[in-house]
């Protein structure tokens, strides 16, 4: 797969990959390598010159500051904004209350958003991507902006989420934060546009220097 900015600067070039099966997989490289143009192509924001992407899940993008995708005022309103219109009263305010508990905010429907703490605001970006049925979960640095407590917590959820027995998901997940790699299924280094092998996040961790930038 390959992608060009209109600039023409590349962003993809020859990127391949195949997830080896429903898991928590990480993608670990310097800024600008290409990871969340990959991202968005696999979302489907935007269209690759050459090539294609399978996926037989429903991609859901959940971004590095939650505020950016939180728009109304509850957190029930907002679980509702990505589902679909036909479903009735009973069904919606079911799967409002199961993507809550999903994450560990179960009770807090009528919560305000504006008075959750940034680690909650972080799994209610996630409970909006189940409550929309996503299953494939995108999920482009969602710690950056947390303390350590929270990012432990939004890495618990998604592990729980993709180890659960009742259709676990599958999650890829961009990280800068190598200690995170320690807790994935399997992690990939991306360099110059393209995706490498999936490797223990331990073993990649092991032979790599911070990336940054």
């Amino acid at each position: 797969m390959t992608f060009h900015w209109p600039s023409g600067r590349p962003a993809l070039s020859g990127c391949s990959t195949r997830l080896p099966g429903p898991g928590l997989w990480m993608i670990v490289g310097r800024n600008g390598c290409g990871k969340s143009t990959l991202f968005r192509v696999i979302a489907g924001l935007i269209s690759p010159d050459a090539g294609t992407v399978h996926s037989t899940g429903k991609p859901a993008l959940v971004f590095q500051n939650p505020d950016h995708q939180l728009l109304l005022p509850t957190c029930s309103s907002d679980l509702q904004l990505g589902m679909p219109a036909t479903l009735s009263r009973h069904e919606t305010e079911a799967r409002v209350s199961r993507a809550l508990a999903d994450v560990g905010l179960a009770g807090f429907e009528e919560r305000p958003i504006h008075t959750l703490s940034g680690g909650q605001k972080q799994r209610l970006a996630i409970a909006g991507a189940l409550a929309g049925d996503g299953d494939l979960l995108l999920l482009d640095e969602p710690t950056a902006l947390l303390d350590p407590e929270h990012q432990g917590d939004v890495l618990d959820v998604i592990l729980g989420l993709c180890e659960r027995g009742d259709h676990p998901i599958t999650a890829l997940w961009i990280t800068h934060r190598l200690e995170e790699l320690d807790r994935c299924h399997g992690a990939a280094l991306m360099e110059s546009g393209r995706l490498g092998p999936w490797r223990s996040g331990a073993a990649l961790r092991s032979g790599l220097k911070r990336p940054g930038g």
